[in-house]
């Protein structure tokens, strides 16, 4: 559940059409979740197996692939800002996320243009336009906010990603006021089980606690991002579903419960979680923890900057081979 007394935040990381006109409104209006995100892969789920699409896709006879693909997400985004105004409007966050084409990660302009084309096109305000943490996506994050538009900085792996964000979100937010700007927000998505399924076999086998990089790579990145004081810009915990029977189903939500963040999770883990006892905040944890545990690590032979490296190579390449193969769905 949501809980406004400590600030903290549960998205959906989840949109299709029949869902958005039902289910998802029950979502909000019970306190379980004021925010939703998506992605290339969960477009391309939506898209390809539900018939939710079929009559607006016969609509678009004619039209390019990606046209499609825009005019399809762009509805449906546009339905869930609506669903989602009232938190907005009451300040209770209020977002739904769409991704720039993937493909554009190592391109700053592009990234910049097609942003402000999506954010005009769906024509809500409380909408974020994702951008990839790549060396041309720091900059574009920076236009956009500057511009007014909200951002979620997405892929984040490693601290040094993450200030990057930090600092290019800042210098956006403090253009925005120069020009009287109102509201604009950023939220700084850290990828987290991802660090687990990597490395947990060499962890176990090494004698170190398994389950743990992901929740203490996340921890550090949290306390870097609030020892800023900036209440405009959020850290959301994502990739926070479990794999396998080994973990409980919402262990990432419940291990990263903070105040001011953010966990975007599928439904179904966001169902285990409600079933539970409501769970008290587990972060922050004291930097001397977490580099202790780092410590460790690297005693044991692993070098966290090319996990980092490793990880946002094949996040990037996994976004890029979903939305190619949806375009190749709709041709």
């Amino acid at each position: 559940m949501v809980n406004q007394e400590i600030g903290f935040s549960l998205w959906l990381d989840f949109v299709e059409r029949d869902f958005l006109k039902d289910e998802f409104k029950k979502l909000i209006k019970n306190g379980v979740i004021n925010g939703a995100t998506s992605n290339p892969a969960i477009f391309a789920s939506a898209i390809t197996t539900s018939p939710a699409y079929k009559e607006q896709l016969e609509s678009l006879d004619g039209k390019t692939p990606k046209e499609k693909y825009e005019a399809l997400a762009i509805a449906d985004i546009k339905s869930a800002a609506i669903a989602l105004r009232e938190c907005y409007e009451s300040g209770n966050d209020g977002y739904i996320s769409i991704e720039v084409d993937p493909f554009l990660s190592n391109d700053t302009q592009a990234t910049i243009a097609e942003g402000k084309r999506l954010f005009e096109a769906i024509d809500e305000p409380n909408v974020m336009i994702k951008v990839p943490a790549t060396p041309a996506g720091y900059e574009a994050m920076r236009a956009l906010m500057s511009d007014g538009i909200s951002v979620n900085a997405t892929l984040i792996f490693s601290p040094k990603q993450a200030r990057e964000c930090l600092d290019a979100m800042k210098r956006g937010l403090d253009e925005y006021d120069m020009i009287g700007g109102c509201r604009v927000e950023g939220v700084i998505s850290v990828f987290v089980s991802r660090f687990d399924r990597l490395l947990d076999d060499k962890l176990e086998k090494a004698g170190i606690e398994v389950a743990k990089t992901g929740l203490y790579n996340a921890a550090k990145i949290y306390n870097m991002i609030e020892s800023n004081h900036t209440p405009a810009i959020k850290t959301l915990f994502a990739s926070t579903g479990v794999k396998g029977d080994s973990l409980e189903p919402s262990y990432y939500i419940r291990e990263l419960l903070a105040p001011h963040s953010v966990n975007t999770a599928p439904l179904a883990t966001i169902q285990e979680y409600i079933k539970g006892v409501e769970a008290s905040p587990k972060l922050p944890i004291e930097d001397s923890v977490i580099d202790a545990y780092f410590a460790k690590l690297e005693a044991n032979g692993i070098d966290m900057d090319s996990v980092y490296d490793s990880l946002l190579s094949d996040g990037l390449v996994a976004f890029e081979k979903a939305f190619e193969d949806m375009l190749d769905k709709l041709k």
